[in-house]
């Protein structure tokens, strides 16, 4: 019988979400419920199984970690683009690496979840009213603000797209941003990054992480912005400075921030992220949703029934 490992199945779901029905004569399937960070620990874990199945980019397996999984054949992310997985590794010890299939809306609904939070103190009042206290906040209209948008692909379309709805002014900066399509999402193409964080009241972040967009946003781009201005991250943590940003909000550079991302996850217990009063903060939930979940465990399961009859498929490596 071929032993597979699901990692990380935070919310105990993947078991009943898709149907392992399929491949139970041949497959073993253990799921692993809590997060395994040190390496020794997970490779002493995983040695005995030939398939992992990983949820997104929560554990790493860099060269070092697939050195010490020696019986490990095949590889199945949830999704088509994994950072945090060596793909030149995996293929130099013959492990085939595939991915999922997922949906497009959900990180951009959560994204605006984080922008009407922070514009209206939905954390702050929803306490308030808890501890019997009335209207102890103003909120901010969204109505005649600039949105700024970085990246304007399929996410950032999307936010951008629903910023218009709300009746904001938007505008959108990335390196290879043309006019055209700036124009088909009925945008404004702003000049530069700088113009875009300088004009803004609320800034959200639709980038791929690679070594141009790490780091983008540092302490001299957040002091470009107002200090009545918010900034949002669905992205990727690494695309803005980290210690910048948190010094940017405890010394109010900027008014508040929206994050979903973060360099370490689970988020350390002491990180200054989980404290600040004027950030709101998400688990990594932009991409947590049962529609979405569905597709990619049935996807793997999937995955892994080609993989047996010798035609993997949604090859990554």
């Amino acid at each position: 019988m071929i032993r597979c490992a699901v990692l990380d199945d935070y919310q105990q779901v993947a078991k009943s979400i898709a149907d392992w029905a399929s491949i139970e004569d041949r497959v073993e399937v253990t799921v692993f419920h809590e997060h395994m960070a040190d390496e020794d620990e997970l490779a002493a874990a995983l040695a005995p199984f030939e398939i992992i199945v990983i949820m997104r980019e929560r554990t790493p397996f860099r060269a070092p970690l697939l050195a010490r999984l020696p019986n490990l054949k095949l590889l199945v992310t949830t999704g088509m683009r994994n950072a945090s997985v060596d793909l030149e590794a995996a293929a130099a010890r013959g492990v085939v690496v595939s991915g999922t299939s997922g949906l497009s809306s959900h990180t951009a609904e959560l994204t605006w979840a984080l922008i009407l939070g922070l514009a209206r103190h939905i954390v702050q009042e929803h306490g308030a009213v808890r501890q019997g206290m009335w209207q102890s906040t103003l909120g901010t209209d969204l109505c005649g603000k600039k949105l700024g948008v970085l990246g304007l692909g399929k996410l950032g379309g999307r936010v951008a797209k629903i910023g218009l709805a709300f009746g904001m002014e938007v505008a959108a900066w990335s390196q290879n941003l043309t006019q055209e399509r700036a124009d088909e999402a009925g945008v404004r193409l702003a000049g530069s990054k700088e113009e875009l964080l300088a004009e803004s009241d609320f800034v959200s972040i639709h980038l791929v992480l690679s070594d141009r967009t790490r780091g983008l946003i540092g302490a001299e781009q957040l002091k470009l912005m107002r200090p009545d201005a918010y900034l949002i991250n669905t992205s990727r943590a690494p695309i803005v400075d980290q210690a910048a940003l948190a010094q940017a909000l405890c010394e109010g550079w900027i008014a508040g921030a929206g994050l979903d991302v973060y360099e370490t996850e689970p988020l350390p217990k002491d990180h200054p992220f989980r404290t600040l009063p004027n950030v709101l903060t998400t688990p990594h939930l932009g991409y947590v949703t049962k529609d979405n979940y569905r597709v990619f465990y049935q996807d793997a399961v999937d995955d892994i029934w080609a993989f047996l009859e010798g035609a993997p498929i949604r090859r990554l490596a």
